[in-house]
């Protein structure tokens, strides 16, 4: 997650992440998701050896997640490739690929929108790493926006889970507002938006001055 990973190795604010104080009961943060790779532990052992961990370079926002020291590289159709996309960890249950929209193009893979952890009617792809190959028959995604909430934050925006809300980003010329983004409520998390690369660019986060999650408001109308 581009993002965090350039604020923490800097040690400060980072281009790619805007924070808004003051919104009770937590601080808004956006943070842009690059491309990366979930792996199950089987995964991990083929891809780096017998015996291999997944090895935290740096802790991300969220409690107990972080990037791995280990990287990998993606294959797509007619052998165009990623090189050194980052494993994020810990592991999962099932190995997952999260690209946005133009990585897919590189790649000539038709990416749909997912939840993470949706691997229904989605592509494969070949994950190549120093010690062997893996082949995954699914799991290829661009991940679906999506603000990670704890139950304190649903009830201060009136919102539940699987909820879709609006951001609004005021960044000079490129301000807009990103509609649809999935809430996710967890008890264990803090309040983030993850946007992909392609979206931050677009909206250019880097400059971003002031960040807001709004709850949709229908257009009044009445059918009979």
């Amino acid at each position: 997650m581009r993002a965090v990973l350039t604020r923490q190795l800097a040690g400060g604010s980072s281009p790619g992440s805007s924070v808004v104080s003051g919104g009770p009961p937590n601080p808004l943060v956006v943070n842009i998701s690059a491309r990366h790779v979930h792996l199950t532990e089987e995964h991990v052992e083929v891809l780096f050896g017998k015996g291999a961990k997944l090895e935290p370079m740096k802790w991300l926002y969220q409690e107990g997640y972080y990037a791995a020291n280990q990287t990998v590289t993606i294959f797509g159709p007619r052998r165009r490739m990623i090189p050194d996309v980052r494993v994020l960890g810990p592991c999962r249950n099932a190995s997952q690929v999260e690209l946005a929209f133009t990585d897919g193009i590189s790649l000539g893979i038709d990416l749909p929108v997912r939840i993470s952890g949706d691997h229904r009617e989605t592509a494969g792809c070949i994950l190549v790493g120093p010690a062997g190959v893996v082949e995954l028959k699914s799991g290829v995604i661009r991940a679906m926006r999506h603000v990670h909430m704890s139950p304190a934050d649903c009830a201060y925006y009136g919102v539940k889970n699987g909820d879709a809300m609006d951001l609004k980003i005021h960044s000079g010329p490129c301000s807009t507002t990103l509609e649809h983004v999935t809430v996710r409520e967890d008890k264990d998390v803090k309040l983030e938006v993850h946007i992909d690369t392609d979206e931050g660019n677009a909206v250019d986060l880097a400059h971003a001055t002031k960040v807001e999650l709004v709850k949709p408001v229908g257009c009044g109308c009445h059918t009979k």
